[in-house]
């Protein structure tokens, strides 16, 4: 395995041309958020439009560089340009550099090209925003720390994207500064988040310690000289800055929080792109995962949890963004669990991410759209009927929602069925847990959409006898091109990746340079097409559950008080929050209390303590200087006496 890593290694060929100026793609949005919140107010009237430009724009040069990848065989795909040496501390040497290949190049592709979709979006739902010139220059930031976390050919220089989207997305989470819950959600995030990275950092550093180098190349192809256990703490760590970045068991509650921010972030980042970070670097990373049988078991466990939790609080809530929120942490919960499978699943979780970069940034931006004609509300019972009123943002919507619940021939069909088929052929108990958790999974996804679909687009205009917030009546309407033309080109990637996915391991191999290649299983519990079947028929049922529950009845625009403890457990997040608090917070508070009484009453106590007893001491040896020449002459006489007695019994003695 170490040899073949090596030999891999001497293949990494010194990027020239296209990609010896892959900087561009990272220079352009940066630059765009330089100008856009340096230059201030003189860039109000242009500078969404100069957003707009510097993404598209990256977009172009990395749709040309994915066609200069493709021209290569395959031994040359993986290059690399080191543009700056960045930090030269004792035997730490970090080169600034970028590694472009087809892992790299597909994550640049779906950041800059969901990226612009959104960018265009956002000029017209952020249309009556004051700060929309600063929102854009907040994702153009966001863009090009995204583009440094997947081009980066170091694990440090990884670290540097992934702090850079946390701050990104601190800031847009946040956006709505006057909302006391957006400035809550916003420091949740970027503390849960903290946690992870704790994690990913610590795996660096053990990465550094045994081997003396961050440079994948190098440490790939080091790897089999890290003991078992020390490989299997890697895993294990840079999971957990995984879970922390993709909302993944146990640090995913902050997610679902984030939706306070615009829907246009919560469609780039917290669905298509930032969120699918962890993924990334669990593949990316692949050649360590291969030499730690119990780190893939631990990362698949996290994922089938996640996936689970995610469908089910997701079958409870009627705030549309935080239904979506949820269906995002259920989908990367598949992506987690395919990557952890190993040679069997490395690819399809990438599949899968790229299969969901379309569908569901197109449901978010539908939800804007919804939101954005409904004065802002994100109930659901308080929408109703909208399909007629708005047939483009229906289409859209409808289109992504089928891709979600993976009916054929869209998207989701052929990313999630092979996810599930791959989980059913593991041996003994994994294939039945794992596959299971996988299968019921899907059910849970076409239940929870549905009764999102029937709430919002059907059934009785329930918004006709209801007032809006500001006492003003609802008047639902289309969005503006501007708006739509975006979720049509999304709705158009929804179905078009079902056909490219449907055609083989065409995507498995363009991604084997980068990965293992996609291995199938030996043997499986449950045969493929049987599997098909189950998936197609859970997800018919569960539509057709939705229908009874929810289609074909009047949906009471109060929620029920009454129900039952299944759902009352998901409507307050499977208790995920309290467990937190119980785990974390409140420890963490009583570990800082106590510190704080120890530095208080010992360490300021004891320096306290002896300042006070020499300022005593000095106060009272001041009193003898009293200024008189008699209490001066007597207190030399007495010193005298008292000189010459010592000398009488030292001479008689």
């Amino acid at each position: 395995m170490t040899q073949n890593l090596s030999l891999a290694a001497e293949e990494v060929a010194k990027a020239s041309g296209l990609a010896g100026s892959a900087w561009l793609l990272i220079a352009l949005p940066a630059l765009g958020a330089l100008v856009l919140l340096v230059g201030g107010r003189r860039t109000n009237a242009w500078g969404h439009l100069f957003g707009i430009a510097t993404v598209v724009a990256a977009f172009a040069y990395g749709i040309a560089l994915f066609f200069d990848t493709t021209s290569l065989a395959d031994g040359q795909r993986v290059r690399e340009a080191s543009l700056f040496s960045w930090i030269h501390v004792n035997q730490l040497n970090v080169d600034f550099g970028l590694r472009i290949d087809p892992l790299s190049v597909t994550f640049v592709l779906l950041i800059t090209g969901v990226g612009a979709l959104i960018h265009i979006y956002s000029v017209g739902y952020m249309a009556d925003d004051d700060g929309r010139r600063r929102f854009f220059g907040y994702l153009n930031l966001f863009v090009a720390a995204m583009l440094i976390l997947v081009l980066g050919n170091s694990f440090v220089t990884l670290y540097l994207g992934w702090e850079g989207v946390g701050l990104a997305s601190y800031l847009l989470i946040g956006w709505y500064q006057n909302r006391p819950s957006a400035a809550t959600a916003a420091k949740k995030a970027f503390l849960m988040n903290r946690v992870g990275d704790v994690g990913l950092a610590i795996a660096i550093f053990l990465l550094f310690k045994n081997l003396g180098t961050t440079q994948y190349t190098e440490v790939f192809a080091r790897v089999g000289e890290l003991s078992p256990g020390t490989v299997t703490a890697i895993t294990i760590l840079l999971l957990l800055g995984a879970c922390g970045k993709s909302g993944q068991f146990p640090l995913q509650a902050w997610l679902p929080d984030a939706m306070e921010g615009p829907t246009p972030v919560s469609a780039l980042i917290h669905a298509a792109t930032m969120v699918t970070a962890g993924v990334y670097l669990i593949a990316r990373s692949n050649p360590i995962y291969d030499l730690s049988a119990d780190g893939r078991l631990v990362v698949v466990i996290i994922g089938a949890i996640t996936l689970l939790i995610g469908c089910i609080i997701g079958c409870a809530y009627d705030d549309i963004k935080k239904v979506l929120a949820y269906s995002t942490v259920s989908q990367i919960g598949y992506m987690i669990l395919a990557v952890g499978l190993g040679p069997f699943g490395y690819a399809l979780g990438i599949m899968h991410l790229v299969a969901h970069g379309f569908f569901k940034a197109g449901l978010f931006l539908g939800a804007g759209s919804v939101m954005h004609a409904m004065k802002d509300e994100v109930d659901m019972r308080r929408y109703g009927g909208l399909w007629r009123i708005m047939p483009i943002t229906f289409g859209t919507f409808l289109l992504g929602y089928l891709a979600l619940i993976g009916i054929p021939p869209f998207s989701g069909f052929f990313t999630k069925d092979a996810i599930i088929s791959a989980a059913f052929g593991q041996e003994g108990w994994r294939a039945w847990a794992f596959g299971g958790a996988a299968l019921l999974g899907a059910g849970l996804t076409a239940f929870y959409m549905s009764r999102l679909v029937f709430m919002t687009f059907f059934g009785k205009q329930r918004w006709k006898d209801l007032k809006a917030e500001d006492g003003s009546d609802f008047h639902p309407h289309e969005s503006k091109s501007v708006m739509t033309v975006p979720m049509i080109i999304l709705a158009i990637g929804s179905v078009g990746a079902g056909w490219f996915f449907a055609s083989g391991n065409r995507f498995a191999d363009w991604l084997a340079p980068s990965l293992r290649p996609l291995q199938e299983a030996e043997h499986t519990v449950i045969p493929h097409s049987l599997i098909q079947i189950l998936v197609i028929g859970l997800s018919v049922l569960g539509v057709l559950f939705a229908w009874l529950f929810v289609g074909r009845k009047d949906v009471p625009v109060v929620k029920p008080a009454r129900v039952s403890p299944v759902v009352k457990a998901a409507r307050a997040d499977l208790y995920g929050n309290h467990l937190n608090e119980a785990l974390v917070a409140k420890p963490g508070t009583w570990l800082a209390r106590a510190l704080v009484y120890v530095d208080n009453k010992g360490v300021d106590g004891l320096v306290n303590g002896i300042a006070a007893s020499f300022g005593g001491s000095s106060g009272r040896l001041r009193r003898l200087q009293t200024g008189f020449v008699r209490s001066y002459a007597l207190s030399m006489l007495a010193s005298g006496i008292l000189v010459v007695a010592a000398l009488l019994m030292v001479r008689f003695s």
